[in-house]
């Protein structure tokens, strides 16, 4: 079984790049280097801020796409390892407005 591993860098231009491959160390070296061409080539340096293996390469590239579709807000939270917070920005605006006016209304106004 060959290992996968999703990773997220941090681009000098403050973006967020989400790859996957099984071959960590050559991956990120392609990366720092400038030699794996597409978004990450013009905005070095890089650095990895996130990292996860998954024993199935499916896997990992579904992860992959997931994280992609992913807010910024989700991902600094995933990097973070703020996973009440991934739940919450999960959830529909609307369905977050109402849990705020439930907080206001048990704690009383300016309390939140």
């Amino acid at each position: 079984m060959i290992t996968a591993w999703v990773y997220i860098l941090l681009c000098s231009d403050g973006t967020y790049y989400v790859g996957c491959t099984t071959d960590l160390d050559t991956r990120i070296a392609q990366h720092h280097l400038g030699t794996y061409h597409g978004y990450t080539a013009a905005r070095r340096p890089v650095q990895l801020v996130w990292l996860a293996d998954f024993p199935d390469v499916f896997q990992a590239i579904e992860i992959e796409r997931q994280l992609k579709g992913w807010s910024r807000k989700k991902k600094e939270a995933l990097i973070r390892g703020d996973f009440e917070l991934i739940h919450l920005l999960a959830q529909s605006k609307e369905m977050r407005a109402r849990l705020g006016q439930r907080a206001k209304r048990i704690t009383g106004p300016g309390q939140v």
